[in-house]
């Protein structure tokens, strides 16, 4: 694949917070998601993980802190370190990783 519409490919998928993959860069993978206002719970992973908000706005808890990433905004979070989105976060959400 080399030309996809990230938003559209989003909204087509069957649930919200159910990531596919669009491919592999450098040994990473880019993968496009759907938020749809509900939480999504606590996770932890071994690496580095890039998060892209397209269009509407994440709302990532870490460490009981709700940090806004907007439309446009790029948040990363390192390896080991637990996050969770709390309740509103909509829109189109990118995630680079392992």
């Amino acid at each position: 694949m080399s030309h996809k519409n990230l938003i559209s490919t989003a909204q087509s998928l069957p649930m919200a917070w159910r990531s596919t993959i669009l491919g592999k860069a450098g040994g990473a993978q880019v993968k496009v998601l759907r938020m749809d206002d509900a939480a999504y719970p606590d996770e932890t992973h071994d690496f580095d993980e890039a998060l892209i908000v397209l269009d509407g706005q994440m709302n990532l808890d870490i460490g009981g802190e709700t940090i806004v990433v907007k439309a446009g905004e790029l948040y990363l979070v390192p390896a080991n370190i637990p996050h969770a989105v709390a309740a509103g976060s909509h829109g189109t959400l990118v995630i680079v990783d392992q």
